[in-house]
């Protein structure tokens, strides 16, 4: 099988310009607008965007769902759920502000433990 790499750069033209000659009109305007010769018909496609994950390989959806489901349905409202995917989004983007709010919501879990308040 031939790749990209093996035409010649007359064959390479002259299978862009069947490629340019076979679209429609105002697909052609759109690239001689934004100019022929900066057209390539022929790269690669880009990757998706990562999905994102922690540590345990999860995303944030994962670990939102597994979160909520240790929890009554009827004990959480939507700001709840709302708050619990932000700080999930925060945590996984590596977001110094989330991480923030991650340290100090377990230092003050483990203040009301010490004084017994909890």
């Amino acid at each position: 099988m031939i790749t990209m790499n093996e035409f010649t750069k007359e064959q390479e033209e002259s299978r862009k310009k069947a490629i340019f000659d076979r679209m429609a009109p105002r697909r052609q305007q759109h690239i001689l607008k934004k100019g022929y010769d900066k057209w390539d018909p022929f790269c690669e496609p880009k990757d998706p965007i990562d999905i994102r994950q922690d540590k345990t390989k999860r995303t944030t959806q994962m670990l939102v769902r597994e979160f909520l489901q240790t929890r009554l349905t009827e004990s959480y409202s939507n700001a709840y759920g709302s708050g619990v995917l932000e700080i999930a989004l925060g945590v996984i983007n590596d977001d110094d502000r989330y991480k923030g709010m991650y340290d100090f919501s377990c230092w003050y879990q483990d203040l009301l433990i010490r004084e017994g308040k909890s």
